[in-house]
């Protein structure tokens, strides 16, 4: 590692700068000479591009979900695995370790960035909000509530999220004190005026329209979940045959090696002498016979079919989360909404689908 910090840049990246620097130099060498201005000087490697992404993403998110959201419109998917963080690229079917990024893009300072970034903004925001006489009676605070969720958004992203009312009376039954009854109580009534105040930003008049748009949207996500879980299928299918026709592909010197040999106590000796190469040719030559594969794809077209599956699957996941989020927040209203009108809610339904 020449650099082991911030950016950590492994000898073949540096290398792969100085010849794309070299080669981009040469390119627009030629550009001026033809009196065209250059359209970029500086030579960028796929890390080097990743990195800017992510940055670019963290300067503004304040959650992980943010976070991996602002990546996810770029492309980019964020993992974390046993506590590590890799980044998958459109271009890329293997993940970018944050380790071979730097330590800007490890779990903890992501995590520490995103933390701070929370900080700033809940500052910046009680900075800005004027100071208010403390409501102190349940009408009046309800009423506050009610005016805050009511007031208009600039974005459907930042309006309060729907959480669910507590059933006190089963809560005290377990034990819960007046501490936690008061509590209960102020957060009902904050999620009584959200739960209205979705309902009468969504257009329903009754109850029926509220479960007949819950259905289609349990539907629809239904529907997406299909389509990503093909899509996903497929681009596993496709990498899989990538994988095997690279190995493929890496025996052929060994395959033309025993056909140029003359007589069968050559091919003999040839194939014990090099037993691993034709063990992965064999391997390789009856997977694609499995596959019912006849004629081999050029890596190039494979390499291009697995890129554009990426980038669907990226946008349909992207659109499985909006759906998935529209459901959860309807099943809540209903869920409220029957406490609400003390409705008997019918067994079976309001459960989230899990993909």
């Amino acid at each position: 590692m020449l650099n082991g910090s911030k950016n950590r840049i492994t000898e073949r990246e540096y290398w792969a700068k100085r010849k794309g620097q070299a080669a981009l130099d040469k390119e627009n060498a030629s550009h001026a000479a033809a009196g065209e201005p250059p359209k970029v000087t500086k030579f960028e490697t796929d890390k080097e591009k990743l990195r800017r992404t992510i940055r670019a993403a963290l300067s503004s998110a304040v959650s992980f979900e943010d976070f991996s959201g602002k990546l996810l419109q770029q492309g980019v998917t964020v993992k974390e695995s046993r506590g590590r963080l890799s980044y998958l690229t459109p271009d890329r079917t293997k993940p970018i370790t944050a380790r071979k990024l730097g330590d800007d893009f490890d779990r903890a300072a992501v995590l520490e960035t995103l933390t701070q970034n929370a900080q700033n903004a809940a500052r910046a925001t009680e900075t800005l909000l004027p100071q208010q006489e403390y409501p102190h009676s349940i009408k009046d605070r309800l009423q506050r509530n009610k005016a805050a969720i009511n007031a208009p958004k600039n974005d459907a992203s930042q309006r309060e999220v729907v959480q669910r009312m507590v059933d006190i009376a089963a809560k005290k039954a377990e034990g819960k004190g007046k501490g936690y009854e008061k509590w209960a109580t102020l957060h009902n009534l904050k999620q009584m005026a959200a739960t209205m105040s979705v309902y009468e930003e969504s257009g329903f008049t009754s109850p029926e329209e509220l479960e007949t748009a819950l259905a289609a949207a349990n539907t629809e996500l239904h529907e997406t979940t299909g389509k990503l879980k093909a899509v996903e299928s497929t681009l596993r299918e496709k990498k899989d045959l990538q994988k095997q026709l690279l190995a493929y592909i890496k025996t052929k010197p060994a395959r033309d090696g025993l056909r140029a040999q003359k007589t069968e106590k050559a091919k003999r000796a040839y194939r014990e002498q090099h037993e691993s190469e034709f063990i992965i040719s064999e391997s390789a030559a009856r997977y694609f016979k499995a596959q019912g594969i006849s004629k081999l794809p050029a890596s190039k077209t494979l390499q291009t079919e697995i890129e554009q599956l990426t980038k669907e699957k990226n946008a349909l996941y992207n659109e499985y989360r909006e759906k998935k989020e529209n459901v959860r927040e309807l099943q809540t209203v209903k869920s409220n909404l029957d406490k609400i009108l003390r409705r008997e809610p019918e067994r079976g339904k309001g459960r989230e689908n899990e993909r």
